[in-house]
Formats: structure tokens, C-alpha cells, sequence
């Protein structure tokens, strides 16, 4: 089974909403795909997403309410086969983290839908923009899951 990982900074706002969007779009395929999401640093472990995020997805019939955020693991690197930053400087510091062996598991989600013309999801966190994340998000995952579908003939 393939076991994805999205990660941002606190695993409350994008990642969170990364790994409940494309849980969603997993169990609309019938696809066995592990699905997880933690965050680099360390600030909101045990909490659940921000409301915001859970507000936002919930209008789109996503649930995040059960989601707790955790940090990036040591064992991550091995467990998982992806793990999607959600910006270069997560990415950075993932890279920094990384054996060199588990290097090539390292993305950018953003880099799964190319038709964007962006490499980054925003932060919402003070900004805001949380339909706009989602709809990032939405498109980043459709393309996650057209590469693995790709990838498994």
C-alpha cells in the first residue's frame, strides 16, 4: 500500500486540510492509499486543525474534526513513500532532516498540478484564504492521484 505524508509548519491549517481533501478523493476511487499528515515543527501537537480549516472543508463535505496534529517523525522518512511539503521552506527543512537515501520521497505538492502555475500553498494562518487553500489543495490532490494511478499500470 502507498503511504502518503503532507507536512506544513504546525499540521493545523494545510497539511491537515491536504490529508482530509485527498482521503476524500481516495475514498470516492476506491484506492487503498495510506494517508497521513504532521507538521515541522513542534507548536500544536495533540491539537486539531484550525477551525477555520475545519470550517472551510466542512462546507465541502470534508471533515477534519477527528485530525490531531503531530511533528515529523525520524521514522517518517522510512514509513512513507511520499512526503509533500506544502512550501519551500518546509520542504528545506525536511530536506535538512532526511537521510540521503529517503531524499527522492520529498515534494512539493504543489509540484502534482503543474496547470497552477505555483509552487507553494499559502499560509492562511494570520492571512486567511481558506477557500482558496482548498481549492489549491483540490487541484494538487486530483493530480497526486492521477500520478499514482499512472504509476501503478
Amino acid at each position: 500500500m502507498i503511504k502518503i505524508l503532507f507536512v506544513c509548519m504546525g499540521n493545523i491549517c494545510r497539511s491537515p486540510t491536504a490529508e482530509g481533501v485527498f482521503t476524500h478523493l481516495v475514498t470516492q476511487a476506491g484506492a487503498q492509499i495510506s494517508i497521513d499528515s504532521a507538521g515541522t515543527h513542534d507548536y500544536h501537537i495533540g491539537e486539531p486543525p484550525d477551525l477555520r480549516s475545519q470550517k472551510a472543508a466542512l462546507k465541502r463535505g470534508i471533515d477534519l474534526s477527528s485530525l490531531r496534529a503531530r511533528q515529523v517523525t525520524q521514522a517518517d522518512f522510512t514509513k512513507f513513500d511520499y512526503i509533500l511539503a506544502m512550501d519551500r521552506h518546509n520542504y528545506q527543512i525536511l530536506q535538512s532532516l532526511c537521510p540521503p537515501e529517503q531524499q527522492h520521497k520529498l515534494h512539493l505538492f504543489l509540484d502534482f498540478a503543474p496547470e497552477l502555475n505555483r509552487h507553494e500553498v499559502p499560509d492562511p494562518y494570520y492571512e486567511g484564504g481558506f477557500e482558496y487553500i482548498l481549492d489549491l489543495v483540490e487541484a494538487a490532490s486530483r493530480g497526486l492521484l492521477d500520478t499514482l494511478n499512472e504509476n501503478d499500470k
